[in-house]
């Protein structure tokens, strides 16, 4: 071997302890780049990621074992909704869309992540009263076609402010509608909460009727399940018709039509008071 050759051997046996000091240097730092703590910080949750991941805990779920998961979504939801109607109730910059079509799509907002069978529904309503305005702003949570939860939370806006003034839960297994009457003499707000729960052959009705002071909530009748019935609401009466099951099944057996029957309810300052009660024909299209 040449002299020149020892000595470029030399040359590059003291070079590379020296470029892989270099390069084992070059990855340390990566790492540690890497690993600080601005770039190891996770994003935030967003609400409706939130909400979607205690939903998920509820498939397959049977509805009386559903625990706690319902109220974490509800102090979510009604959180997120109370600080929203807050800042957006004594808001004056013009929106094109009604102040009840912008509360629901903040409730459509926070449950866009669950995917079926998990929904969440929003039912929402505004009406005026005693210079401002009532909202209700309720939901349905289901994570099957009979697991169902129901909250309605109402706010009442006067003068530019808002506040949560109650909050209920209708009952279960069903879905969520509103209809109204005539204000009581003394001022109390009265509305119907009402909603279908599917059954055998027909959907069964329940109705709630409900006077609301502006502090407190108060639930002063109801009717359930109601087989295939529906509800009709005027300013001062409530129109309920429905099917009795076991004539229905006697009449479409023997290949007949069954009886309808209609209960006809006065507004009172107490609630609701029967005033008649009779048979009509059944027809397919009441």
């Amino acid at each position: 071997m040449s002299h020149e050759s020892h000595i470029v051997k030399a040359r590059l046996a003291v070079r590379r302890p020296v470029w892989i000091a270099t390069v084992s240097i070059l990855l340390l730092c990566a790492g540690a780049a890497g690993s600080s703590p601005r770039n190891s910080a996770q994003k935030p949750q967003s609400l409706p990621d939130q909400i979607n991941q205690l939903a998920k805990q509820l498939e397959g779920v049977r509805l009386y074992d559903a625990g706690a998961i319902p109220n974490q979504i509800q102090t979510l939801v009604l959180g997120s909704l109370t600080a929203w109607i807050a800042k957006n109730a004594s808001s004056t910059t013009p929106s094109s869309y009604p102040f009840d079509v912008r509360v629901r799509m903040q409730l459509e907002r926070d449950f866009s992540e669950l995917h079926y069978p998990v929904f969440g529904h929003p039912a929402v309503f505004v009406r005026p009263w005693e210079n401002g305005e009532v909202i209700g702003a309720g939901y349905t949570l289901g994570w099957s076609d009979f697991a169902r939860v129901n909250v309605l939370a109402l706010f009442r806006v006067r003068a530019g402010s808002s506040r949560l003034a109650a909050v209920t839960h209708f009952v279960t297994r069903t879905d969520l509608h509103y209809a109204f009457v005539s204000p009581s003499a003394s001022g109390d707000f009265r509305f119907l909460v009402y909603g279908n729960r599917l059954g055998k052959s027909q959907p069964r009705l329940t109705a709630a009727f409900y006077l609301f002071d502006g502090k407190s909530l108060k639930k002063v009748w109801q009717r359930q399940d109601l087989y295939a019935g529906r509800l009709e609401a005027a300013p001062q009466s409530v129109t309920l018709t429905y099917l009795i099951e076991d004539e229905y099944i006697q009449a479409v057996q023997q290949g007949q039509l069954p009886p309808r029957h209609e209960a006809i309810y006065q507004v009172t300052p107490q609630g609701l008071t029967l005033e008649t009660e009779r048979q009509i024909p059944f027809s397919a299209s009441r």
